[in-house]
């Protein structure tokens, strides 16, 4: 069993269904000696051409080289010991030595109470065809996409690290990677990284049905079905972040715990417009059901923490129902945390 989160990681343990994003993604860890990465994206490797199990555990600078700019890296080395979001032209080195400019953001990435974590890089190949003004524009997309990373990370990281103390708990941060890669999948859906128009709002029916799929293509198993009934619906970025989780928490926890010793079952995932606004949010198996002496969600997990603390910053409500067969959880999200501004 690995002791921390960055040993975690380093094993791949990640839904590789997510990995389509074009923005290569870093996370660094400053409290390990040379200040390690210990997450990379599919992006990355495409981009660099380093496999993940070659990345994870070093440091950075292994990809740069003969012409990589002393002046670029002292930037980026002042930028993280002052704790300072940095911003730079670089130039990389592929595992193949071909070279390329990369544009990169490096933030600090912190907790809710403002303390440093991790460091998070943003980065996107600048290629010959880009003009100043197109290159202008990349720059603003990619510090809107850092903005946006670290501030979801940390409200999944805050929330870990405020429950489980200065301790670092497998079984709590064991599950960090897929809360990463379930954000990654909606900043895909944005499409933040190529040519999308209006940044306010996500259509929930395609990030939705996407991420349900994914997860229970990692998570399922031969013999659990899923089915998938959600009508179509634009809700602003800051819901569509939340009631991803939400939906990312349930599902995982509905595929690895709701059919222990059955060979068959069913799962389905229900989103519905309310008449009079917001949405609802039905997950339901025919499994062997949540015991009626147990508590759900369960506040002694950080998984059942973090449901609890999405739902409270939707302003929604959550209801645990056992059926004949198995159980159903609904979501409902008031009108308020769902309207787009048109």
């Amino acid at each position: 069993m690995p002791d921390t989160l960055e040993q975690i990681l380093g094993q791949n343990m990640i839904f590789d269904g997510f990995n389509r994003a074009q923005i290569a993604i870093v996370v660094t860890n400053p409290f390990l000696e040379d200040n390690p990465i210990v997450y990379v994206n599919e992006a990355f490797t495409r981009c660099t051409g380093y496999a993940r199990s070659a990345s994870i555990g070093r440091n950075c600078r292994f990809l740069q080289g003969p012409e990589t700019s002393k002046v670029d890296v002292d930037k980026l080395r002042r930028g993280i010991e002052n704790e300072e979001t940095t911003t730079v032209d670089i130039i990389n080195y592929r595992a193949n030595g071909e070279k390329y400019l990369n544009r990169l953001v490096v933030s600090p990435l912190c907790d809710n109470t403002g303390k440093l974590q991790y460091f998070i890089g943003i980065q996107k190949e600048l290629r010959e065809t880009d003009t100043d003004a197109g290159t202008e524009q990349m720059n603003a997309a990619l510090m809107e996409i850092q903005n946006r990373v670290a501030t979801d990370l940390s409200i999944v990281i805050g929330m870990i690290r405020q429950q489980s103390g200065s301790t670092s708990v497998p079984e709590d941060f064991v599950a960090l990677s897929r809360r990463i890669e379930t954000l990654q999948l909606l900043y895909e859906e944005m499409k933040l990284s190529d040519r999308q128009s209006n940044r306010n709002h996500v259509e929930m029916g395609s990030y939705l049905s996407r991420l349900s799929a994914a997860i229970a293509h990692v998570t399922g198993r031969s013999g659990i079905r899923l089915t998938i009934q959600i009508e179509p619906l634009e809700v602003p970025i800051e819901t569509a972040t939340r009631v991803g989780l939400v939906l990312s928490e349930l599902l995982t926890n509905a595929f690895q715990h709701a059919f222990d010793r059955l060979d068959n079952g069913l799962v389905e995932v229900r989103m519905s417009r309310l008449s009079a606004g917001g949405l609802r949010l039905i997950v339901s198996d025919d499994g062997v059901g949540i015991p009626n002496t147990m508590v759900w969600p369960d506040p002694s997990t950080v998984g059942g923490r973090i449901v609890s603390g999405l739902i409270e910053g939707l302003e929604g409500t959550l209801h645990l129902g056992r059926g004949a067969a198995g159980s159903f959880v609904t979501i409902d999200v008031p009108a308020g945390a769902t309207l787009v501004d048109e």
